[in-house]
């Protein structure tokens, strides 16, 4: 009898130490609590590089601050990002099929509050220069250079179809004769967007200034089309130029994106 009730007792022992670490664990209470979240958490908007809050800090769980992109283009890569103004919030972006050619396709993009680029107008068909592009633009070599560049003066032979640029018609707008393929040259000028390659910004696009020299090229523009690769500019539908007249604002620091695709993505 002793001996039975001994090895019951021993036999309970056993199992109360067994339990005892599987109760430790289901009831231990952590040394340092959660904290409580936050009654009032900051607004967040997805972005192009995740959730970002209005001081466009990374707000995921733990992630380092990342600060806003000011750029974050369909086909425009991080080496070419870096050239866009932080305060750009608005882009036309052209892209040429490759390095050679003179088929592209433009596209004007707006930054929304998500900072966000979403599409604004196009896709349009256009054209650059009839032997494609080039990083180191020449005078006469018939290219367009490739880059980021501000848009700030507008102007034309016909009357203001509702720029909010500064526009300047005059008379000096017009082209004649013929292009490479042959094509009337008449009324490319009719709407023009100057670029701000090798110009003095703030004068007419018709302004002969070359703040680099005039081995550097100049007067480069964006014209109507006229069915044909140009020397130098970029050229849109008759109806893209005035919508495009029409949509590009100062206020949004305005840029144009251009080259082709493979320079683009860098």
């Amino acid at each position: 009898m002793p001996l039975s009730l001994s090895n019951g007792a021993a036999r309970w022992l056993v199992a109360a130490l067994c339990a005892a670490p599987l109760l430790a664990a289901c009831t231990q209470t952590p040394s340092t609590p959660p904290s409580p979240p936050s009654l009032a958490a900051p607004a967040t908007a997805e972005g192009p590089y995740g959730r970002h809050d209005a001081a466009g800090q990374d707000a995921r769980p733990g992630a380092r601050f990342r600060p806003p992109s000011p750029a974050h283009l369909p086909g425009v890569g991080p080496a070419t990002r870096a050239d866009v103004p932080v305060g750009t919030r608005q882009a036309l972006v052209v892209v040429g099929e490759t390095q050679d050619t003179s088929d592209a396709t433009a596209v004007l993009y707006e930054q929304d509050a998500t900072l966000q680029w979403r599409r604004a107008a196009g896709p349009w068909p256009a054209h650059n220069a009839v032997r494609g592009w080039t990083r180191d633009h020449r005078e006469g070599d018939l290219r367009t250079p490739i880059g980021v560049f501000g848009l700030g003066d507008a102007g034309g032979l016909l009357p203001d179809p509702g720029a909010r640029l500064p526009y300047d018609q005059d008379d000096e707008f017009v082209a004649s004769g013929t292009g490479f393929l042959g094509e009337p040259l008449d009324g490319s000028f009719d709407y023009v967007v100057a670029i701000d390659y090798n110009r003095v910004r703030g004068t007419t696009p018709l302004d002969r200034k070359r703040p680099l020299g005039s081995d550097k090229g100049g007067g480069v523009w964006i014209h109507v089309d006229h069915d044909g690769p140009t020397q130098a500019c970029i050229s849109l539908p008759r109806d893209a130029m005035r919508e495009l007249l029409r949509a590009l604002d100062p206020g949004k620091q305005p840029v144009i994106v251009m080259g082709p695709a493979a320079e683009l993505a860098r």
